[in-house]
């Protein structure tokens, strides 16, 4: 069941895809077996297929959704690389990637533009700092075109988390900026292709680390000492804190990977999107599995 899982999966978002692209999130061998599966599962009414896209829902309005949010996407792109060499300007930052919706190719008006973000070792939380201070004074703490929500260190660059969701996330990025980094972080998280055999990543915005500013340079030397590890800490630690007394309604386990934080990992995800993506898909397979007698393994979170 190649071909159902990846439909279910993106039909979580409403979004239909082409057998091409169903093929790339597949691990089957050839083509031909994603096409075979696709005249079966529509034959049996599992699956509906309109014009080029297949679905597990018969609406054709969510092709023109989709095909309504792929040229906002196209429109936006170019915004969006150009916000992501400006944040690698900033000091301490090693690579940029786009994520979420807009790295698979959609955007809405309800979209925002999302960033991950490769630091530079044991000075993750001050270059997040003046990211958000930036969000917050220049942008007015508008995230919409700069959603800065997950960073890692280049000293831990694997994925401790791996499951559809992430492989998912991690070979839909769109880099931007810092290629021996990024490649850095691919080779570190071969495990994506376990889920993905056939996906590879689109590099082709993706620059070498150029020069510095000026103003960011002088802030790397001022702080790369000890007094600018003690900050570091600091930093931390009042996120921290502050996450905790916000985001309550987060049990203990659910936090720890939705607003995961240590001196290697950011992740401000509070809508816990993740386990949510993960128990929906569950379900979907329960209800296939039920309404036609198959046998859809669960994904694990």
């Amino acid at each position: 069941m190649n071909a159902l899982k990846v439909i279910i999966y993106f039909s979580i978002f409403k979004y239909p895809l082409k057998k091409e692209e169903i093929f790339s999130f597949s691990s089957a061998k050839i083509i031909q077996d994603i096409e075979f599966e696709l005249r079966e599962l529509v034959e049996k009414g599992i699956i509906f297929k309109h014009g080029d896209y297949y679905s597990d829902v018969n609406d054709t309005s969510l092709v023109e959704r989709r095909l309504k949010g792929n040229k906002m996407a196209e429109e936006i792109m170019p915004k969006a690389l150009k916000r992501g060499k400006f944040i690698a300007s900033f000091p301490f930052v090693e690579s940029v990637a786009i994520s979420g919706s807009l790295s698979k190719g959609y955007y809405d008006n309800d979209g925002d533009i999302d960033f991950f973000i490769i630091t530079k070792p044991k000075r993750l939380w001050f270059a997040r700092t003046l990211l958000i201070l930036y969000k917050k004074i220049f942008l007015l703490n508008s995230k919409k075109y700069f959603c800065v929500n997950y960073f890692i260190s280049s000293s831990r660059l694997n994925i401790s988390e791996q499951n559809t969701f992430t492989a998912t996330e991690l070979l839909t990025l769109v880099p931007v900026y810092g290629k021996m980094v990024f490649n850095a972080f691919l080779e570190k998280n071969k495990w994506a292709h376990d889920f993905y055999p056939n996906k590879f990543i689109n590099k082709e915005h993706l620059l070498e680390r150029r020069k510095k500013p000026i103003w960011s340079k002088i802030i790397e030397v001022l702080f790369n000492n000890k007094f600018g590890q003690n900050i570091e800490v600091v930093l931390k630690n009042l996120t921290l804190k502050k996450w905790k007394s916000k985001f309550k309604h987060l049990n203990k386990d659910n936090f720890e990977v939705a607003m995961k934080s240590t001196n290697d990992v950011s992740k401000h995800h509070p809508q816990d999107f993740q386990n949510k993506v993960i128990c929906k898909l569950n379900e979907c397979y329960d209800d296939k599995n039920k309404a036609f007698n198959l046998n859809l393994t669960l994904e694990n979170a």
